[in-house]
């Protein structure tokens, strides 16, 4: 068997992380869909702009 690589290692480990994330929030009651786990993360600029506009 031949040894995995550092980049192999990571997509294993983010793609694990990522679908974690998904079944914490299925636990914690929101509504999730498996194509959620393809979907791309907002980048945190994104949020921070979403959330600087949004008034209080």
């Amino acid at each position: 068997m031949s040894e995995l690589t550092f980049e192999q290692k990571q997509d294993h480990y983010h793609k694990i992380r990522r679908s974690n994330y998904l079944a914490s929030l299925r636990l914690e009651g929101f509504e999730t869909q498996p194509a959620d786990a393809d979907k791309p993360l907002p980048t945190r600029e994104a949020v921070l702009a979403k959330y600087r506009n949004t008034p209080r």
